[in-house]
């Protein structure tokens, strides 16, 4: 395991926390940010962490919720015919009560080709997309984290600028934690501080 050591970060302006490494820095102190998500990149490894919170999805069944939002995100970004699921299940969070009962979080993780800002079809990078979907139903949210992990660079792309073109340097390489790790960390230590942020969000 690498050494790199995760750290607890504050959301939303302190309402929510969790934990993951220093190296991935606020995008909002780089460019605006929309207020019902917080982004967070690492760009020498051209990997992004983001949290979104959005009204609750009612129609959506509990079970397969992570995975409508990962078919939501591919189709976004003109990426939903070449998406490839590569898993789905729940985890427990522990720390996290709604209501009586821990909050359950859906997980899903899928491979897709996207191209990064305006770019084409042409300019497409492959990316691991590791998706989890929390489910607030006393906020009436859903929180949604999104990772993504570059797998192959296109030559092409705007991000071969930052990283070079080709496979991906795989994390413990780079004396990094795997972004499967970071999001799990990203997941589990999920804890929210301020119930008062819900009542006027979405």
């Amino acid at each position: 395991m690498a050494g790199e050591s995760s750290t607890r970060r504050p959301l939303f302006g302190g309402a929510i926390s969790t934990a993951f490494p220093a190296r991935f820095q606020d995008v909002s102190n780089i460019r605006e940010v929309p207020d019902h998500q917080e982004v967070f990149v690492d760009p020498a490894r051209e990997e992004s962490l983001i949290f979104e919170l959005l009204d609750l999805k009612g129609e959506v069944e509990d079970g397969g919720s992570a995975l409508w939002f990962l078919r939501d995100v591919a189709n976004e970004q003109d990426a939903g015919d070449n998406l490839v699921v590569e898993h789905s299940g729940t985890v427990e969070l522990a720390g996290l009560r709604s209501g009586e009962a821990p909050a359950v979080a859906g997980t899903a993780i899928g491979k897709l080709a996207v191209s990064k800002g305006r770019q084409g079809r042409e300019a497409q990078n492959i990316v691991r997309l590791y998706l989890a979907n929390i489910r607030l139903k006393n906020a009436a949210t859903d929180l949604v984290i999104t990772a993504y992990e570059p797998l192959l660079i296109n030559p092409l792309s705007e991000s071969a600028q930052a990283v070079a073109a080709g496979p991906a340097v795989p994390a413990e390489q780079a004396g990094c934690l795997p972004m499967s790790e970071v999001f799990r960390l990203a997941v589990m230590n999920f804890d929210v501080h301020d119930w008062n942020l819900f009542n006027g969000s979405g």
